[in-house]
């Protein structure tokens, strides 16, 4: 892939107000977290969003028992819950991204995120990397790339969770031109040395710093089945910093404003963009026999 040109100037205000929605999901409370999902999202377009963010299965909870369970709860992207995201960006004029689980045309279920603001549903994205219990519980794997979709907010990507920790798969939104990466996750809450910033904070920091991108991250919060939840949700510039506080372990909705043409400058000094110096003939290891031309 090569990096997108920067986008035309079309006269339209590059700044947006981003929210990150953090909720409690429970375990096969379908109903009840539809009814989490449109009080949160509606707290945040009371605060000015215009994208909001919201956890990996959020209509499900994550902690399954088995297949059987996955498979009650999973629906088709053109479900209750995907039909409810619509209607909220509708009536908010909102660009809306969270999980859910997908059940497919081919019988399988996954682990995935959609993207939906007032013209309806976008893009879905299964997760390509599947993090521990997932790998057991009926999950299947997807094999697309992360979507970067053009919104009235700008350019928007997004992938799942564990999809993050991949350098590769973050770089391959940045190289579609995303301007915004918006991450559904569910973050184990994890021991960590005293004073120490959760290392899921901090790989999403240098994400957005070697890509000169904004990510936002919706993180869910609570306990399920024995878990705890990290709590993690933050918005990172461009440079890496974040522009919200994480509220560890509580539910919280964190929003920020930034300009995404801070995105589109790829320029680290005078002489160096993160894209343009870039040497991808260097980056792959012959095959055994193989010599480099």
């Amino acid at each position: 892939m090569n990096p997108q040109p920067p986008r035309p100037d079309t006269g339209r205000s590059t700044e947006v107000t981003v929210a990150v929605c953090q909720i409690a999901p429970r375990v096969g409370d379908t109903e009840g977290n539809r009814a989490r999902i449109r009080t949160a999202v509606e707290t945040a377009a009371e605060r000015g969003a215009q994208v909001v963010v919201l956890p990996e299965l959020a209509a499900t909870g994550y902690v399954f028992t088995g297949a059987e369970e996955l498979r009650s709860v999973a629906e088709p992207p053109d479900g209750d819950t995907i039909r409810d995201w619509e209607a909220l960006a509708a009536r908010h004029g909102l660009v809306v991204v969270g999980g859910f689980a997908e059940r497919g045309e081919n019988g399988r279920v996954y682990n995935a995120a959609a993207l939906v603001d007032p013209a309806g549903l976008r893009a879905v994205y299964r997760k390509a990397h599947l993090w521990n219990g997932e790998k057991v519980w009926g999950f299947t794997p997807g094999d697309g790339s992360p979507p970067v979709v053009d919104t009235p907010y700008g350019r928007i990507g997004f992938m799942v969770c564990y999809d993050l920790e991949f350098p590769e798969w973050v770089r391959l939104a940045a190289l579609d031109g995303a301007e915004l990466l918006c991450g559904p996750v569910n973050w184990p809450l994890y021991p960590r040395p005293e004073g120490e910033r959760p290392t899921e904070i901090v790989r999403v920091q240098a994400g957005a710093s070697v890509n000169r991108m904004f990510i936002a991250v919706a993180d869910r919060t609570g306990t399920e089945r024995g878990q705890d939840w990290l709590g993690g949700s933050v918005i990172v510039d461009a440079d890496g910093y974040p522009l919200t506080a994480p509220s560890l372990g509580e539910e919280a909705i964190h929003t920020a404003t930034f300009d995404l043409a801070d995105a589109r400058n790829k320029a680290i000094s005078e002489n160096n963009d993160v894209h343009a110096d870039r040497r991808p003939a260097l980056y792959t290891r012959p095959r055994p026999g193989e010599e480099r031309s």
